[in-house]
């Protein structure tokens, strides 16, 4: 009876000290809810989840201890470096004066500049992609820094793996961040073959060692797509290394030469330093000055390149602004979502966008409602049917108010749509890591980038306008027609949104 009771009040005293932690946390006010609702029908479950992934961690100086210190020095140091590398503000002026304010707002974080000088090719088929990834990777001489999400262990993976080891054997210095969560199926064998070949494999999350380490980390993804050569060629966007984006997805990507690079770097020695790795040079060695790096493969020429064929090359852009931002939990803003807010805001025109994973915060979905209803064309590109069975109710869970708002959906049923995207009134274009969900702007470690450039945004309006073709659109009163149990299924997931 003593017993029960002791159990009853304990249980009590932690259901009330988790909702006053939730209710005082400064986190968005809809996942604050969700779980006080899941706490509130499974209040042991509820807590443990809680305390795996409800906290931010990031926060707390015992996660980074061991290396705090040396990536505090790295972060003061990579960004006097990048200031002067990338001039300043210099390159703002030649942002147009009514998208400066968004530069701004992306440069809160110092080595967040608008650069310019770049060289952009668009890459939107798996196989250019690996072709010109392959081709840049053997012309390494110095260093290859390598960040994947997934790197799978199929064929194409095992190729970029081998040419890996191959550079590393000819003594380039190979760096590779491993996400570990997301590749638990990849045995350890696969990594320490890459290591006896000279490569460098650090774990970015490693739960396995104990379990404070377990539940701090467990959380948190790398979800960055990043590979820096030699400091003067770039490439990030949406693909991850595994036959899927090679043969399958329709994704989106970007080789990137010119002063950008730097900024990409800057991301992945970051993440390098966060999981424990370490550099054998000066920081100033990962910064040279930007210069000429032609690509590999022939490219079409502007006037003649087939612009509306996904699967060919697209023309190289030449002396485009970009401006790359990185995303962490332990960021003190979420500039990429405070990004798309601002956007949406200041939208005139049009603003066109794609993404596997719909699941908004409020105020992003507040946003984008917002400019529709004040006469901006918005429009929103999804597969048809989504990767995992909850995430599809969870997307779909949204469309009836996003319809009512005016805007547009379109499902692409022919490939599995996972770009990351979005296009402005002709000028800005967005091209990243970050679906339009909570994980991808509070959680996961993300990288996107910025474009302000009418070349581009013509571009990427082209490339949505041609993925129209294979879409078909949203009706809303047939949706609102669709069947009972489908809303409910959608009704419920929605509740738990902010959590996926």
């Amino acid at each position: 009876m003593i017993l029960n009771i002791l159990i009853t009040t304990l249980l009590v005293l932690l259901i009330i000290g988790a909702a006053g932690v939730i209710i005082f946390d400064d986190g968005d006010s809809g996942r604050k809810l969700s779980w006080l609702l899941i706490i509130a029908i499974f209040p042991v479950v509820g807590i443990l989840l809680y305390l795996m992934f409800g906290i931010n961690y990031r926060h707390h100086w015992f996660f980074n201890r061991r290396h705090l210190k040396y990536l505090e020095t790295f972060r003061t140091e990579a960004d006097e470096r990048l200031r002067k590398l990338l001039k300043g503000d210099a390159y703002l002026e030649q942002v147009r004066p009514d998208w400066r304010p968004l530069v701004k707002l992306l440069s809160t974080d110092n080595s967040n500049m608008v650069t310019g000088g770049n060289s952009v090719e668009i890459i939107t088929n798996g196989k250019r992609k690996f072709d010109l990834l392959e081709a840049d990777l053997l012309s390494a001489k110095d260093y290859i820094h390598v960040e994947y999400f997934l790197f799978g262990d199929d064929t194409g993976s095992r190729r970029i793996k081998e040419i890996l080891m191959l550079k590393a054997r000819e003594g380039v210095k190979v760096r590779f961040i491993q996400e570990n969560i997301a590749n638990l199926t990849i045995r350890d064998s696969y990594y320490n073959e890459m290591r006896k070949a000279g490569v460098e494999v650090v774990k970015f999350t490693n739960p396995r060692k104990h379990l404070l380490n377990f539940v701090t980390v467990l959380n948190y993804r790398d979800h960055r797509k990043i590979v820096v050569i030699d400091g003067r060629i770039g490439f990030t966007g949406g693909m991850n290394i595994k036959d899927r984006y090679f043969l399958e997805w329709r994704d989106t990507h970007m080789r990137i030469t010119g002063n950008a690079v730097a900024s990409l770097q800057n991301s992945f020695l970051n993440s390098w330093l966060t999981a424990g790795g370490s550099l054998d040079h000066p920081y100033m060695y990962y910064f040279p000055p930007a210069s000429p790096a032609p690509s590999p493969l022939p490219e079409p020429e502007p006037d003649s390149a087939p612009l509306l064929d996904l699967s060919a090359p697209l023309p190289v852009l030449q002396n485009v602004l970009v401006q790359v931002v990185p995303d962490e939990p332990d960021s003190r803003w979420p500039l990429t979502q405070m990004g798309y807010m601002w956007t949406a805001a200041n939208a005139k025109r049009y603003l066109y966008l794609q993404t596997p994973y719909f699941v908004p915060p409020e105020p992003v979905l507040d946003a984008l409602k917002a400019a529709a209803l004040s006469g901006v064309d918005v429009r929103l590109m999804l597969p048809k049917k989504a990767d995992s069975p909850y995430m599809d109710p969870a997307n779909k869970s949204f469309f009836s108010e996003c319809l009512s708002a005016g805007i547009r959906i379109y499902e692409r049923g022919d490939n599995f749509m996972h770009s990351k995207t979005f296009v402005c009134d002709d000028y800005l274009s967005q091209i990243g890591t970050s679906n339009i969900d909570y994980r991808s702007f509070s959680i996961n470690y993300e990288v996107n980038t910025f474009l302000f450039d009418e070349a581009t945004a013509r571009m990427n309006k082209a490339i949505f306008l041609k993925d129209l073709e294979y879409s078909t659109e949203i009706s809303r009163p047939e949706w609102n027609h669709r069947p009972w149990y489908k809303k409910l299924v959608e009704r419920i997931v929605r509740l738990f949104a902010p959590l996926l």
